[in-house]
């Protein structure tokens, strides 16, 4: 029997929850067997071995979901990623992913018996090779650990790693920086099996809106100031202009896949607006929500030119009252619409993102034309 019991395995809860990093053995868990991503650009996100090649450090999150950017990268300055403006959305916390083929199993569990150590039987658990030899090779039935569940449910045994089968063992990973989320114990299957071109009949297997989800956390955005005039100095009732000139923002798209799945999404960001927030109660906005709209062109907002002084404009401040010695902090966000499409002509939209960046203002009493 494994060194780590069944009864053991709830006690040793605590630790192997708290930890970040699991020991997977043999390189052939990840390269055995898997068709090649059918995406047309390469991935540039992906699971990576140590220089034997023998084994494979990964934290509780290394997920084997490709990420690549069909429209390239904007590096356009610093970037950074978005926030979604709906507090109580979040993507998947864990799901299930194919990582292993019978034959890389096998040598996997060899490598384990020959040089020690420990494998990951789920995203959860460390164990040495006895569980590995006595479930997946000599077909002992195993304890799933279902925390949610009342008992444990039970997974049936395999003879020989499967061998000779088509389709890959499957196990589940948890989303970065919820390692120690108690949801991710929603995925408490240890390694099971799939039939080659199947899906999990699981409430927690990949779907493409879960790829679509993951996407939208590799989006990253430029931090680009936005255009004033007058600029980080202005005049009290004195309009400030505020714009971005075309193109200096568009459109950013990501796109997520799993190998052996056949499941894709791309998602896409495209900014549709951007907020002001003048920094004091003492100022009124262009237009009065604070929201500028993207022009058809991808501009936002109109450069102020020579002789614009007394006019509105399409997009601004107005300062009412002079800073007390301290800048107001204006904050510019912009708005980006998130939607998506993936396998099989799925699509559907996920919560806006948002970004926002804060310049300093001082703001002064004397009468000034804009130059």
């Amino acid at each position: 029997m494994p060194a780590v019991t069944a009864t053991g395995r709830t006690a040793a809860w605590a630790a192997t929850l708290a930890a970040t990093v699991l020991l997977y053995s043999s390189g052939a868990a990840f390269g055995d067997e898997v068709p090649a991503p059918t995406t047309p650009s390469q991935p540039t996100e992906k699971p990576t071995g140590d220089s034997s090649g023998r084994t494979l450090l990964a934290s509780v999150s290394q997920s084997r979901i490709q990420v690549s950017h069909p429209d390239g990268r904007t590096e356009q300055g610093s970037m950074d990623e978005l926030t979604s403006v709906d507090p109580n959305w979040e993507p998947p916390v864990c799901w299930y992913e194919p990582v292993f083929t019978p034959q890389g199993l096998k040598s996997a569990v060899e490598n384990l018996q020959k040089n020690g150590g420990v494998g990951a039987v789920n995203a959860h658990e460390w164990w040495t090779s006895g569980i590995f030899v006595d479930h997946y090779d000599e077909g002992e039935p195993e304890e799933n650990f279902d925390l949610k569940s009342p008992t444990n449910s039970t997974a049936e045994g395999y003879k020989n790693y499967n061998v000779g089968k088509s389709g890959m063992f499957w196990r589940s990973v948890v989303r970065k920086g919820h390692e120690n989320d108690i949801m991710a114990w929603d995925c408490g299957r240890i390694m099971f099996w799939q039939d080659a071109g199947t899906i999990p009949d699981d409430e927690h297997a990949p779907t493409p809106e879960t790829l679509a989800a993951y996407a939208y956390d590799k989006i990253e955005v430029p931090k680009t100031k936005v255009e004033l005039k007058p600029e980080a100095r202005s005049t009290v009732n004195l309009p400030t202009w505020v714009w971005l000139d075309k193109g200096t923002f568009k459109d950013v798209k990501v796109r997520a896949e799993l190998p052996g799945t056949g499941l894709w999404a791309e998602t896409t960001a495209k900014p549709v607006a951007l907020h002001l927030d003048p920094g004091t109660k003492d100022a009124e906005t262009f237009p009065a929500s604070g929201d500028c709209e993207v022009n058809e062109d991808g501009s936002i907002g109109s450069p102020y030119v020579k002789g614009d002084a007394d006019k509105t404009p399409p997009c601004g401040i107005r300062y009412l009252r002079a800073d007390s010695g301290a800048p107001y902090q204006l904050k510019a966000s912009i708005t980006w619409q998130i939607s998506w499409d993936g396998t099989g002509g799925a699509s559907g939209d996920l919560p806006d993102g948002t970004f926002q960046t804060t310049q300093s203002m001082n703001v002064q009493e004397i009468q000034s034309v804009n130059r």
